[in-house]
């Protein structure tokens, strides 16, 4: 199995090169001149994109080719006062040259939009307003070039006290979703609400590929071991939803998301790093059904993580582990 490593959209390593960089509502408002603030949001805009090509060269020069863009590229994009801004315009030949780099060199991008993102909720503020941020971060995607290869992952939302109904309504939301906006959504267990069995349930129903979040699945469980559910969602990868933009013979791998407790007191959190033995034995469990497999490492020290516990797969090499690059690896049973 070839397991490619990524990192979530900031770097620990590369000095000033935030992709996030932003202003609030209560400056922009400040300002005398609207259009003249616009402007402005533009040209911070044009800075992230271009921090995020930074980040890619980066990447490349450490042959990671997975990699979380952050969803604050386009500062206050979705605030209700700018409805009538279209920023992609003035950004147009700056996404088409991070997405250009992105093809040319083969490496796989996602969105995760924020947790105010939920299609679970009963309520039709939340939810247009949830609709209104999945269809900015499709036309993100759009204005990089990608296919419905390049995803944006979320989460199913709250139980606002009846998981069956959140878990009924999150099903009936998507289906009146766009189609585009179908075609670029990937969906991961969370920690406190809906686990893997259940968000393994609404991805089979909906032809949705799923997200293993293995720490969120070690806090927030029915009793199975991740290894006993991956048989099932490896298949939601083969869904044409999960596949589609992919050619037949270069499928869109299955991607896990990986991290670490912070502490025994706090197990919820994300530590600096990632603890590399639950993760090879993970690894090794799935290894023989599995040719090729993405990660996400969302550790707290981003890139410095990855760097970290690749250096512990090397310790680890000759043990049924192979290192194949800076950021990739192959394991066999």
């Amino acid at each position: 199995m070839i397991v490619r490593f990524g990192y979530v959209a900031m770097s620990t390593v590369v000095q000033n090169s935030s992709p996030s960089r932003t202003m609030t509502m209560a400056s922009f408002k400040k300002l005398d001149d609207r259009e003249a603030g616009l402007r402005r949001l533009e040209r911070i805009a044009g800075e992230n994109l271009h921090n995020t090509l930074r980040l890619l060269k980066h990447n490349l020069a450490h042959d990671i080719k997975v990699y979380r863009m952050t969803s604050k590229l386009i500062p206050l994009a979705t605030h209700g006062d700018l409805d009538d801004w279209d920023p992609f315009p003035a950004l147009r030949d700056s996404f088409a040259e991070v997405g250009d780099f992105v093809r040319k060199h083969e490496m796989r991008v996602s969105f995760h939009p924020d947790h105010f993102t939920v299609l679970s909720t009963p309520r039709p503020e939340v939810l247009m307003n949830s609709i209104k941020d999945l269809r900015h971060h499709t036309d993100m995607l759009h204005a990089l070039g990608f296919s419905g290869r390049m995803k944006n992952n979320i989460h199913i939302g709250g139980a606002y006290g009846d998981k069956p109904s959140a878990a009924a309504r999150f099903i009936e939301h998507f289906e009146g979703l766009d189609q585009d906006i179908k075609e670029r959504l990937t969906l991961e267990n969370d920690d406190k609400t809906f686990n893997a069995v259940e968000t393994l349930t609404v991805c089979q129903k909906l032809g949705l590929p799923m997200v293993l979040d293995l720490h969120h699945q070690w806090v927030n469980h029915e009793g199975e071991r991740p290894g006993e559910l991956w048989r099932d969602v490896l298949e939601t990868w083969n869904s044409p939803l999960a596949q589609a933009g992919s050619e037949g013979d270069n499928p869109l791998p299955p991607k896990i998301h990986v991290s670490s407790p912070k502490s025994p007191t706090d197990i919820r959190s994300h530590a600096d790093g990632v603890e590399m033995p639950p993760l090879l034995h993970f690894l090794r469990e799935i290894a023989a059904i599995t040719p090729q497999l993405d990660v996400m490492i969302e550790a707290k020290k981003k890139d410095e993580a990855l760097f970290g516990l690749m250096r512990d797969f090397a310790a680890a090499e000759g043990d049924g582990v192979k290192l194949l690059n800076q950021a990739a690896i192959e394991v066999t049973p």
